[in-house]
C-alpha cells in the first residue's frame, strides 16, 4: 500500500511540475505579446478565429515559412516584400485575419491593410504558434494536414509548445 501510494505521488508530482511549467511559459508568452503588439489592429483569439468561416486568412511569412505549414486555406501575402498588389483582388469589406509567427510582423501588415481602407482587419493573438499550441490544424504547402511549424528561430521557437519545429 505504500509502495503504491509512494508511486501515485510521484507520478502526481510529476504531472504537476509538467502543468506548472506550460502554464508559467503560457504566462510568459503572453506577458511578452503585451509588450511586442502595438494594439491598433483588433486582435482575435484563435478559438474565436477558427469559428469565422467567412473571415480570409492571410499569412505574413516569408514564403519559406508558409511553405513548410500554414493555416488551411491561408492566401500568403508575405511581410519584407508585402505590397498592396498581393489583396488588389479583395473586397475591403471582407473580414481579413492576418497572422505570422506570434502577431508582430501580421500587425504591421493589418495596419498597412486598415490604412489602406480595409474595415475588417483582425490579427490571430499569440498567431500560428498559439493556433498550433492550442491544436488547430495547419497544413503543408499541398494542403495535407502536418505537425512542422517553421519556428523562425531558435529564440522564437521557444514559444511553439507543440508541432515540430522546423529551422530552415
Amino acid at each position: 500500500m505504500i509502495k503504491k501510494l509512494a508511486i501515485f505521488t510521484y507520478f502526481f508530482l510529476q504531472l504537476s511540475c509538467f502543468l506548472t511549467s506550460a502554464q508559467i511559459k503560457s504566462n510568459s508568452y503572453r506577458t511578452l505579446l503585451k509588450t511586442l503588439y502595438k494594439d491598433d489592429v483588433p486582435l482575435i483569439s484563435c478559438a474565436d478565429a477558427h469559428k469565422t468561416r467567412a473571415a480570409l486568412f492571410l499569412d505574413t511569412r516569408a514564403k519559406e515559412e508558409f511553405n513548410v505549414s500554414h493555416i488551411p486555406n491561408a492566401r500568403w501575402v508575405g511581410y519584407e516584400d508585402f505590397t498592396l498588389d498581393r489583396v488588389k483582388d479583395m473586397d475591403k469589406n471582407m473580414p481579413v485575419i492576418v497572422y505570422c509567427s506570434v502577431g508582430v510582423r501580421s500587425e504591421k501588415v493589418g495596419r498597412q491593410l486598415m490604412q489602406a481602407g480595409f474595415t475588417n482587419v483582425q490579427n490571430l493573438y499569440g498567431s500560428l504558434f498559439e493556433w498550433v499550441n492550442q491544436d488547430y490544424p495547419i497544413v503543408d504547402s499541398t494542403g495535407k494536414p502536418t505537425k512542422k511549424v517553421h519556428a523562425y528561430s531558435r529564440s522564437w521557437g521557444v514559444w511553439l509548445q507543440k508541432g515540430d519545429k522546423v529551422y530552415e
